[in-house]
């Protein structure tokens, strides 16, 4: 039977990736013969506990109906029993929890009897509700199938390699056509003493709705010391720089990256109504600008606790969930069944943009809680702004359009500054219907280059040297690099050069067109393909 795998750069973590041309993956495609393939959006979640990794993959396929296939590097052997398909919504629920959001508020009748707003509060608006080795080949390329078993429709394999040449060529007499100079991007895996999850699909078993494979999400899960995030696996294919997002879901622990800078992402920016209908087109610039002026740097977006939301885009995560996602499996084959129901999950989601010079994959560490992007007044009576030390985690990115109260004062001491829902005047009238809380969602497809940050929010920010009404030029470079591993320099990207860069994570104007995409890694890492027009 003719295959046709796709190679999927992934790791230790959990993504989503999006689309389009067929050159830039951040995993990289191994194809039968000169067949095109295309991967609409990968999302991968990871969890992580102890040494105990479960990864979740879901690929959304459009190619020959013929095979699909993908190549996961592991650190160990990987048995039956470590494998199992899931059922597609969680990933939809981890994407959503953690996105950054678009809340709107009107400022309450300054001489009505509203509540006092609390320094401790959090939220002005209430949140709606086979197993024997055997020799792969008798021709001494050192490739051994270390297993193999049938996992729903996919057909696994584990693979190991004495040597990067070796696998290579393995690949390519087995009909796999891979890109020009994969085997130095397969080496470090190979000498480090990895495993390759071969995910081969039986296109008996595989319902095709649209031209598109309706392929069920795969589950892993391993033991290593290692937290890492394999990502230069994904380069062979990418001409130009890449985006990825990292969902990791951990008991009571948020994680950071220890070998490149840290940066969170601007929040509690209050913008102009137009956003209302361009929140992703705002996300993408403000993100570019942050990464801007921190090249390099890996963006932590969100760290909450996973059971609660304020405001909440849609419904938190649930005991289903962490069990869909690998919690029944995190403490060992020894743990007590019920044993994840005492555990507090924080959802960490994490940022990156890499290029071709990056030097070392991204490897994760513990980090200390934060706090910021709610609805909380600090000293003077002040909105809070950016990360701070916190006691229990609560970050995100949060964006407001603010209503000012334009009615009358007939009150001596009218009380400014109290924020909620639409006035009933207001919430009464025909047609009328509030933003609520807008995730954005979906940001591979989001345009760049629409919004001008400086006239899109209405106070300054320091973090990234924004100025309300300034010109917002930054300088142009090719190919921005990750630092090395450990340093926190790097080459700046621009947003208007980000716009003609391909990768994994922002979007491709032309939905319609040929897609490809990224692919991803992490504890629930979702990672994301983008075409920067």
């Amino acid at each position: 039977m003719k295959l046709a795998p796709m190679l999927a750069a992934a790791t230790l973590a959990l993504t989503v990736t999006i689309p389009r041309a067929a050159h830039a993956f951040c995993g990289f495609y191994v194809a039968g013969g000169d067949q095109k393939m295309f991967n609409d959006a990968t999302q991968v979640v990871l969890m992580r506990m102890g040494t105990r990794t479960v990864l979740s993959m879901q690929n959304n396929y459009k190619g020959p109906p013929e095979a699909f296939a993908m190549v996961v590097p592991v650190p160990v052997v990987l048995r039956e029993g470590d494998v199992k398909t899931l059922t597609k919504d969680v990933f939809a629920h981890v994407e959503q929890m953690g996105a950054p959001r678009l809340v709107e508020y009107w400022e309450q009748d300054p001489c009505g009897r509203g509540y006092e707003y609390e320094t401790q509060r959090s939220g002005a608006m209430p949140p709606p509700s086979a197993m024997a080795q055997e020799s792969a080949k008798p021709d001494g390329l050192g490739v051994t199938i270390e297993a193999k078993f049938t996992v729903g429709e996919y057909n696994v394999l584990i693979l190991s390699a004495k040597d990067s040449t070796g696998l290579e060529t393995w690949l390519r007499q087995e009909k796999y056509t891979i890109p020009a100079g994969a085997e130095p991007l397969l080496r470090p895996y190979v000498e480090s003493g990895m495993k390759f999850f071969v995910a081969k699909v039986d296109p008996q078993k595989v319902t095709f709705v649209d031209g598109r494979a309706a392929l069920s999400p795969l589950r892993f899960h391993y033991d290593s010391e290692e937290f890492a995030l394999p990502i230069r696996l994904g380069l062979a294919n990418s001409s130009g720089v890449q985006d990825l997002i990292v969902n990791i879901l951990a008991p009571n622990q948020r994680y950071e990256v220890s070998n490149y800078k840290n940066v969170t992402i601007p929040t509690n920016i209050e913008v102009t109504a137009a956003m209302k209908e361009k929140f992703g087109a705002f996300y993408t610039a403000l993100y570019d600008r942050t990464v801007e002026k921190n090249p390099g740097a890996v963006v932590t977006e969100y760290a909450w606790q996973a059971t609660t939301c304020d405001p909440c885009p849609g419904p938190a995560l649930s005991q289903a969930d962490f069990v869909t996602l690998g919690a029944d499996v995190l403490q060992g084959s020894q743990a007590q069944p019920t044993a994840y129901q005492n555990a507090d999950f924080v959802l960490t989601r994490l940022h990156a943009r890499y290029g071709k010079d990056m030097k070392d994959d991204l490897r994760f560490k513990e980090a200390k809680p934060i706090a910021g992007g709610r609805e909380h007044l600090v000293a003077g009576n002040k909105l809070e702004e950016g990360a701070v030390p916190a006691d229990q985690n609560n970050f995100q990115g949060r964006y407001a359009v603010r209503h000012r109260w334009t009615g009358p004062l007939t009150c001596d001491k009218p009380v400014r500054g109290r924020w909620g829902g639409p006035p009933r005047e207001i919430s009464a009238r025909p047609g009328f219907t509030p933003t609520g809380i807008k995730p954005a969602v979906d940001l591979a497809f989001a345009p760049r280059g629409e919004v001008k940050l400086a006239s899109a929010v209405l106070h300054d920010v320091p973090e990234i040297d924004l100025k309300v009404g300034a010109s917002n030029v930054a300088t142009q470079v090719s190919d921005p690099p990750m630092p090395s591993s450990g340093s926190a320099s790097g080459s700046a990207v621009s947003s208007t050069e980000a716009k003609k860069k391909s990768g994994c994570g922002c979007a491709a104007s032309d939905r319609n067109g040929s897609i490809a995409t990224a692919l991803l890694v992490g504890a629930a890492l979702v990672l994301r393909r983008r075409r920067r027009e």
